[in-house]
């Protein structure tokens, strides 16, 4: 029996524990998670991330400096980059030393257990009460950032569904008001998510569509309030002019606002996605990370050093084109998508 093989009967317990335990349905502030799910979402990673591996590791193999090089190598082309590779490859040294591992075939239980441990860490494991508001704070603003085509709108019709399907009373502000086809866009989602909308003419003041919204869901008693925004990142000036009076507008209305910043990233561009989000932290107060487009990439791994590195919690991850294809990120679901092993994923070799 191929190392693989006997690698996949190896963790068949443990896998099927937290599959039972998520699979039942597990609800988290009124929304369905599901491993599945987040499991299919990451195929693509999960495929070429094995597959990278089983050039390396083999039954006999000794863990040595070399194999360490070779693993190293393997995470930073994962998109995990050099940073956290590092930093994984050394914690894989320190116990390879102290705990006296010596077989290869050992060293991808040791790796899934430093990434889990690495993401458990990170600020992106307390996502608990994302659904739950304070009365104290309604409504909950929430102001959405990032570049054209990353996904924003589709990620701001999933977020409102998801905060409606959790029986909360939700608006959506069409404050991008640049680009042409962006309310009408809006306007679809806000539909299929079933929540209301406000919405000016193309070229209005994006801070009067931010200002109305939050004054309307005021007024009616609405729990959340997500305000889209122009999808610029080329000229920081003008773009940190635009939040800044937002910011203003929003705080006569209701002081600390926006409670969030959400900036969603594109997964497919892998690195660059790390590169746009220190950009936009120069120029907002990010509090969260959405990272679309897990579905159709094999770069997921760059969840990773965002969670790692960038100290901003990854509060969703996109996994599919459906509207409840939006889910929480949870560092467990994740690193059992990534390294769990099934028939399809590896071939017996026995």
């Amino acid at each position: 029996m191929s190392f693989f093989s006997k690698l996949k009967d190896k963790f068949t317990t443990q896998v099927d524990k937290v599959t039972e335990k998520v699979n039942s349905v597990i609800i988290q502030a009124g929304t369905a998670l599901k491993l599945d799910k987040v499991k299919t979402g990451l195929d693509k990673t999960r495929k070429t991330f094995l597959d990278k591996f089983k050039s390396v590791l083999g039954v006999g193999r000794k863990i040595d400096e070399k194999l360490l090089d070779e693993v190293e190598e393997i995470l930073i082309t994962s998109d995990i980059g050099v940073t956290t590779s590092e930093q994984i490859i050394s914690k894989l040294r320190v116990r390879v030393k102290k705990e006296g591992y010596e077989n290869s075939e050992e060293l991808y239980t040791l790796l899934k257990e430093e990434i889990h441990e690495l993401l458990l860490l990170s600020s992106s494991a307390n996502n608990d009460a994302i659904f739950e508001i304070e009365a104290s704070k309604r409504p909950h603003t929430i102001l959405v950032i990032g570049v054209n085509g990353v996904g924003k709108t589709t990620t701001i019709g999933k977020l409102a569904y998801n905060y409606k399907n959790a029986g909360k009373k939700v608006i959506i502000g069409a404050a991008d008001t640049f680009r042409a086809a962006a309310n009408e866009q809006l306007e679809i989602w806000a539909e299929r998510a079933g929540v209301e909308i406000v919405q000016h003419a193309q070229g209005s003041d994006p801070a009067s569509v931010a200002y109305e919204t939050l004054k309307k869901a005021k007024e009616n008693d609405f729990d959340v309030v997500i305000i889209d925004t122009a999808g610029r990142l080329h000229n920081k000036f003008n773009l940190m002019q635009e939040l800044e009076k937002i910011t203003r507008v929003l705080g006569k209305l209701k002081a600390d606002s926006p409670d969030d910043v959400f900036l969603v990233l594109d997964a497919t561009t892998g690195q660059n996605a790390i590169q746009q989000a220190k950009e936009f932290s120069k120029v907002a107060k990010v509090t969260g990370i959405v990272l679309t487009k897990l579905d159709g990439t094999a770069k997921g791994g760059v969840v990773i050093p965002i969670a790692n590195e960038l100290k901003i919690p990854v509060r969703y991850i996109g996994v599919g084109e459906k509207i409840d294809d939006l889910q929480v990120f949870n560092p467990t679901y994740f690193t059992e998508a990534i390294f769990g092993i099934r028939e399809e994923d590896l071939e017996e070799d026995d």
